[in-house]
């Protein structure tokens, strides 16, 4: 059984920063490519930024310069710095992995989500 969590959210003024984190918890192998994706009431899910098992990282434009995704691939787990937030990065932020299972195959996992406001 496998479990991925994130942490992090909350509420911050524009300009501000804050630090998800994302941490894959049970039978796991090993963490492949890791992708944050957000989503604002009445839009679709969007992918933010996305990393592979051996670092290479691309963004959204909307977040190129201020997000930066890192991992720590000894813990199981991948962060988003989110530096001078923006009214628009409000939304729920997900985390989604391909995870190899302990003597099993591939498979994708979803986080439950945190939320990110940020305010005026």
């Amino acid at each position: 059984h496998v479990q991925l969590v994130e942490s992090g959210g909350g509420l911050v003024q524009a300009g501000e920063s804050l630090t998800l984190s994302c941490g894959a918890s049970g039978s796991v192998f090993s963490m492949n490519t890791v992708g944050w994706y957000r989503q604002a009431p009445g839009n679709q899910r969007e992918l933010v930024a996305i990393i592979t098992k051996w670092g290479s990282a691309d963004y959204a434009d909307c977040v190129k310069g201020r997000f930066t995704i890192a991992r720590d691939n000894a813990k199981n787990t991948v962060y988003l710095q989110m530096n001078r937030l923006k009214l628009e990065d409000t939304a729920v932020y997900y985390c989604n992995a391909d995870i190899q299972v302990t003597g099993r195959e591939v498979a994708d996992y979803w986080g439950q989500g945190t939320q990110v406001t940020v305010s005026s």
